[in-house]
C-alpha cells in the first residue's frame, strides 16, 4: 500500500502532483484517503522502529550502566519522538487511535507512582491517593483498598494494574513518558536551566545509587517492552485489512476527508495550542511541558505541527531523509478552491516558522519550561507567536471544511484558549 519515496530535501510543500505526475484536477477523494492511511501505516511503522532501537539502547544501558550507555538511551528516546509526533494528528477522528493514544503518550504524569522523587514533590495530593506509591520500592501496593503484588514487574502489571490506577488520568504508568522520567529523573530546575538529571547508577547492580535498582532496572525494561508491543498493534492497525483502516474505508469519502480534517483542527486548536502550549503559558508552569524530564518539549510541538502539516500536503519526510508523497487534500481543495487552499498552505508554513523560532530560541538560549516563565516577555512571546500560528490555520482548516461541503465538524476546544479566566478557578 505504500506510495514511492523520493530523496528531497526541506520539510515544505514542494512535493506534491508535480512530483507524482497526477493532475490537481485528477485528484479524487478516494485516492486522497488512501494515501491519508498509507502515511499512517508508514508512520507508525518509522514510530516502531524507532522504538524497538530505543529498547536497544536501554538493553544496552542495563548490560552497562555507564554515561555514555544513559546518554546513548536518551538519544534514542529523543530520536523515537520524531516519527511518533508526527503520527499525532491520526489521533483526533479515528477513534481507534485516540483509545490507544493514552497508553503511549499520556501526560503530564505523577512520577512519584513510579520511582523517588525530591521532597518538593510533596509526600500527599487530595487528588491521588497513589501520589507517592514508588512501585519500584514496593512489592506491594494498595489501590481502591485492594493489596496488589507488584513483586514482579512487567508489562502486564504496569498495563493491567499501574497504567490510570484508580481511574486517576494522572496516574502514568506506561508510554514515552514513563520511559522519560526513567532515564531522566525530575526536573527539579523549576523555570531555570536544566533538565532532569538521573545517575546512571540508578541501574546499577554494583553501585546502586536511592536503592531499588533491580526493580527499577525491571521496570524500565517492561515499560519499553511494553512501548514497542503498543506501537506493533497500532501498526498493525494501518495495514491492509487492519482495524484502524477498514474503519476508514468504511467512513465513505465525507467521512474519511473529515477524519483527515478532525485530526488537524482538534491537533491544531484544542490540543497543542490549548492544553498543551497555552495552559502552561498562562501559568507560568514547567510541569506543562509537554516533555518536561528531558526538556525536550519545543521538538514535540514542532513535529505536531509537521505532522498536520503532512496531512494536507501528503508529504511525509521519513527518518532517513527520503519522502513520502502522493494525492493529497491540498489537491483536492485547490481544485474547488484555489484561494483556500493556498490560504491553508501558507497559514501552514507561517506556522512551521514560528516553530522553528521557538526551537532556535530552545537551542541557543533558552529551554522552553524557561520560556514560559512568568515575565520573560521575549520567550512568551516566542511561545505565543506558534501559538497564535496554529490559532491562525484552524480558522482557514475551518475555512476548507465549508469549501469542501463537509458539513458541520466539531473540533477539540480549549478553555485555555476560550476562557482562559476558567484557568485559574
Amino acid at each position: 500500500m505504500m506510495k514511492s519515496f523520493i530523496r528531497l530535501l526541506g520539510l515544505g510543500l514542494a512535493a506534491s502532483t508535480a512530483m507524482t505526475g497526477i493532475a490537481v484536477a485528477d485528484v479524487t477523494p478516494e485516492a486522497v484517503i488512501a494515501h491519508y492511511a498509507d502515511v499512517a501505516e508508514v508512520k507508525y511503522g518509522d514510530a516502531l522502529a524507532a522504538a524497538r532501537a530505543l529498547d536497544a539502547a536501554i538493553e544496552a544501558l542495563l548490560a552497562n550502566p555507564t554515561d555514555d550507555t544513559l546518554q546513548a538511551a536518551r538519544a534514542s528516546w529523543l530520536a523515537a519522538r520524531v516519527p511518533y509526533q508526527q503520527s499525532e494528528v491520526y489521533r483526533f477522528g479515528n477513534a481507534i487511535v485516540d483509545d490507544w493514544e493514552g497508553r503511549v503518550n499520556a501526560w503530564p504524569l505523577d512520577e512519584g507512582l513510579i520511582d523517588y522523587v525530591d521532597p518538593s514533590y510533596g509526600s500527599e495530593s487530595d487528588e491521588n491517593s497513589l501520589f507517592t506509591a514508588n512501585v519500584i520500592a514496593n512489592p506491594s501496593i494498595e489501590i481502591n483498598g485492594k493489596t496488589i503484588d507488584a513483586s514482579r514487574i512487567t508489562p502486564e502489571l504496569i498495563s493491567a494494574t499501574l497504567q490510570e490506577a484508580g481511574g486517576i488520568e494522572a496516574n502514568v504508568a506506561s508510554g514515552y513518558h514513563a520511559i522519560e522520567f526513567l532515564l531522566w529523573g525530575q526536573d527539579l530546575n523549576g523555570n531555570g536551566p536544566g533538565a532532569g538529571n538521573r545517575p546512571a547508577t540508578d541501574y546499577s547492580l554494583d553501585n546502586c545509587t536511592n536503592g531499588n535498582c533491580d526493580r527499577r532496572r525491571d521496570y524500565l525494561g517492561a515499560a519499553s517492552d511494553l512501548l514497542v508491543a503498543d506501537l506493533e498493534e497500532m501498526s498493525a492497525n494501518w495495514k491492509a485489512g487492519g482495524a484502524a483502516r477498514v474503519a476508514l474505508e468504511k467512513s465513505g469519502v465525507a467521512g474519511g476527508l473529515s477524519t483527515i480534517l478532525t485530526g488537524m483542527g482538534s491537533l491544531s486548536y484544542g490540543e497543542l495550542a490549548g492544553e498543551r502550549m497555552k495552559l502552561g503559558l498562562l501559568l507560568g508552569d514547567p510541569e506543562e511541558e509537554h516533555d518536561c524530564f528531558s526538556d525536550n518539549t519545543h521538538n514535540s510541538h514542532r513535529y505536531d505541527a509537521v505532522g498536520i502539516r503532512t496531512a494536507y500536503t501528503g508529504v511525509y519526510t521519513r527518518p532517513d531523509g527520503s519522502q513520502m508523497t502522493g494525492p493529497s487534500l491540498a489537491d483536492l481543495l485547490a481544485a474547488k478552491d484555489p484561494a483556500i487552499a493556498q490560504e491553508l498552505s501558507g497559514d501552514l508554513d507561517a506556522t512551521i516558522a514560528a516553530m522553528e523560532a521557538m526551537v532556535e530560541r530552545a537551542e541557543t538560549v533558552e529551554a522552553y519550561d524557561q520560556m514560559i516563565a512568568v515575565g520573560n516577555d521575549e520567550g512568551n512571546a516566542t511561545v505565543q507567536a506558534a501559538i497564535d500560528g496554529l490559532i491562525t490555520q484552524t480558522r482557514s482548516i475551518e475555512r476548507a471544511i465549508a469549501a469542501l461541503e463537509l458539513g458541520a465538524i466539531e473540533l477539540e476546544g480549549s478553555d485555555s484558549l476560550d476562557s482562559p479566566d476558567a484557568v485559574f478557578q
